[in-house]
């Protein structure tokens, strides 16, 4: 029963591109939600892209740009101002269409790109817990810093 004077409306709340999926089918706010806009945030960085840009429209969205191209096209998916300094270590293989990229860099960069696919995985159930997110980054960092 609504009274004279009261309005009642559900609404999504969030920026677009980083609200969980869930949320547009009337999901309650959880940590899940966080995770997938953690996710999102985390695949922006690493490659200069927004959620909202131009290029994502008929059903391509960061998070399956990055899954698609993850590991096969590198080059494409991290933002290239993050290996400027990256040519002396980079050693390329080139094999057919593929270009693995080896260096401590660029691997730091997949496994965060990584953490990023899983954290904003369309399913709450398959995102990873914001505990291992932490581990998993804290891991990253020590590979870099060669700890």
């Amino acid at each position: 029963m609504v009274l004279l004077g009261q309005i009642s409306s559900t609404a999504i709340k969030g920026t677009v591109g980083y609200v969980a999926p869930e949320y547009g089918m009337g999901g309650e706010a959880s940590t899940e939600g966080d995770v997938y806009s953690y996710g999102i945030l985390l695949l922006e960085m690493i490659t200069g892209k927004r959620p909202s840009d131009k290029m994502f429209k008929d059903g391509l969205s960061l998070h399956s740009f990055c899954k698609m191209t993850f590991l096969e096209r590198v080059e494409e998916l991290v933002d290239s101002c993050l290996l400027v300094e990256e040519t002396n270590e980079v050693m390329t293989n080139r094999v057919g269409n593929h270009t693995q990229l080896r260096g401590k860099r660029v691997k730091c960069l997949l496994s965060i790109i990584q953490i990023g696919i899983v954290c904003s995985a369309e399913s709450p159930g398959e995102r990873m817990d914001i505990k291992d997110v932490i581990r998993n980054l804290h891991q990253v960092k020590q590979v870099f810093l060669g700890v």
